[in-house]
């Protein structure tokens, strides 16, 4: 019995150990940095299989202003539908700072190519003490010409940049978002060699609105913001025998990175909020409404990167708007850190908000929401109200989506205005002390609400009779405005000159109340013409 028990021993070790690399260890050393202009680098033991129990970290560090693309020639891991037990993370920065995770894989389907948005990028592997594999063997290089670019934004630009490309050059970069979502690109530098149909030296684009060939730029002009009909945007670059040019910079914002707006309300927020937004991230939200209204804006929630100790300025992740659709419009406010800024308003239909991360730190990042402010003009006398408002803000709503008090108090339409004329002692009006000061109060309802979801903007019309003052604030009244919504926002809702002139058409409308200015010209001309006479009758 003893020697058939060690026969069958024997007979199991030769099994276990029946070829090379079939028997997974332990885990051992591996990792490192990687500081070489190009490499390759595999799992332990690959391609035999790799061991329990391990953890591989590769720090990978090229020159300065370089990008890092990283390419996979094989892989094979343990396969879970969350990759919870073997997996591979890369980083698009130091692997410390979940914030610059760009994906955990496992499985046999390789992961795509991946290029940083700046010259370090770590991979790390991880194997648990179940099950093993063959692997992956991966190979990077720095300062490619071209590539698939897959992160929510990032940065391209033509070889050797800012200095003169070369010639005979072509680089052809696909840039791909996640799901459904859309590809912004916005070129901030461009200069190219310029022929008539830029024949020789170009930068195509393609899968944007226009020619089918796609679009074709040359010389010196910034070619316009482009967005991709669909998840991906393909720009080439070529370059001809001679002449060059310092070439040209672009930034692509993708995903949850690049939304563009156009509800009269709405909210958006950070990439992964309240998760950590990733690090070393430019992102674009456009806020675009019909012409006439303004963009109001409420910081919810916000926990950025605290502002610079020494300058106490927001240095290094920030949250900023602009007052246009650019980020050379004017800039309505930067703010980071944890304190709540209060309420925005633009001058102009479009607002833009931009987030900038650094590559490191990061926080849960910001909540937002907006609402579209229609501009109006509000004047008022001792007995009524007089409301004026564009009908092409308020397109296409029906005159009877506007109204005071009550729907019995509807506007009507005047020309190409809704007016409303509305005495005191109608549509429910009412008189309030405020500050020890009387004022005539109502609210002005427009009616948005459609396909059976209720959306009616309020404002409050206030007059103060003595003063003939009036003025319009908008309400905010919605959920959607979380800490904003206990209480009413007051805003001076009158327009500014460029939109009242379009408002103020002959006989349309009147800004202030002149009856008391004619009965006072009368009794001074009543007084001087007494006088007169007197001087009359005495001199008779």
């Amino acid at each position: 019995m003893l020697a058939e028990l060690g026969a069958c021993l024997l007979l199991a070790v030769v099994l276990l150990d029946s070829g090379p690399g079939t028997q997974a260890m332990e885990g051992v050393k591996c990792g490192g940095v990687l500081s070489a202009p190009s490499g390759n680098f595999s799992s332990p033991n690959f391609p035999s299989l790799y061991p329990y129990n391990t953890e591989c970290s590769w720090l990978i560090v090229v020159a300065e202003g370089s990008s890092v693309l990283l390419t996979f020639h094989v892989f094979d891991l343990e396969y879970h539908d969350t990759c919870g037990f073997d997996f591979l993370e890369i980083y698009n920065g130091a692997s410390g700072d979940k914030g610059n995770l760009l994906g955990r894989f496992c499985g046999q389907v390789p992961p795509p190519p991946f290029t940083s948005s700046w010259h370090v990028m770590s991979v790390v592997f991880h194997s648990d003490k179940h099950v093993a594999s063959r692997g992956f063997s991966a190979g990077y290089q720095k300062d490619v010409c071209g590539g698939v670019l897959t992160g929510l934004s990032g940065v391209l630009s033509s070889p050797e940049y800012p200095n003169n490309y070369p010639n005979n050059v072509e680089c052809h970069w696909l840039i791909r978002a996640s799901g459904p979502a859309a590809v912004k690109l916005v070129f901030v530098d461009f200069q190219v060699e310029g022929s008539d149909e830029c024949m020789y030296d170009y930068v195509a684009v393609l899968g944007a609105p226009g020619p089918a060939h796609g679009h074709h730029y040359c010389g010196r002009t910034r070619p316009p913001t482009l967005v991709s009909l669909g998840h991906e945007l393909q720009v080439v670059f070529k370059s001809d025998f001679n002449i060059g040019g310092r070439g040209f910079k672009a930034h692509y914002f993708s995903g949850e990175c690049q939304e563009v707006f156009t509800a009269v309300r709405g909210n958006f927020s950070s990439p992964q909020y309240p998760g950590a937004y990733p690090n070393n991230i430019r992102c674009h939200w456009t806020i675009r409404l019909p012409p006439g209204y303004r963009v109001k804006v409420f910081i919810l929630d916000l926990g950025l990167e605290e502002p610079n100790s020494l300058t106490r300025t927001c240095d290094f992740d920030h949250l900023a708007a602009f007052d246009g659709a650019s980020e050379e419009a004017q800039l309505l406010g930067k703010w980071c850190g944890h304190h709540l800024p209060p309420p925005v308003t633009s001058s102009r239909n479009q607002v833009l908000l931009l987030l900038h991360t650094d590559r490191s730190t990061s926080g849960r990042g910001f909540s937002v929401a907006y609402i579209g402010v229609v501009p109006m003009n509000v004047s008022c006398s001792r007995t009524d109200f007089q409301i004026l408002i564009s009908a092409q803000a308020l397109a296409p709503l029906e005159r009877t989506k506007v109204y005071l008090g009550s729907r019995s108090c509807a506007a009507q339409e005047v020309g190409s205005n809704f007016r409303i004329q509305a005495r005191f002692d109608t549509c429910g009006t009412e008189s309030q002390r405020r500050n020890n000061t009387s004022v005539i109060v109502s609210v002005l309802y427009i009616d948005f609400s459609a396909a059976g979801h209720d959306d009616i903007h309020e404002y409050e019309v206030r007059c103060e009779p003595r003063r003939k003052e009036a003025s319009a604030h908008l309400l905010s009244g919605s959920d959607l405005l979380g800490p904003y919504a206990a209480t009413a926002e007051h805003l001076q809702e009158a327009p500014p000159g460029d939109e009242a002139e379009v408002l103020e058409g002959p006989g349309t409308m009147v800004t202030q109340d002149t009856s008391d200015i004619v009965f006072l010209g009368l009794c001074i001309l009543a007084g001087v013409l007494m006088i007169i006479a007197i001087v009359v009758l005495m001199l008779l």
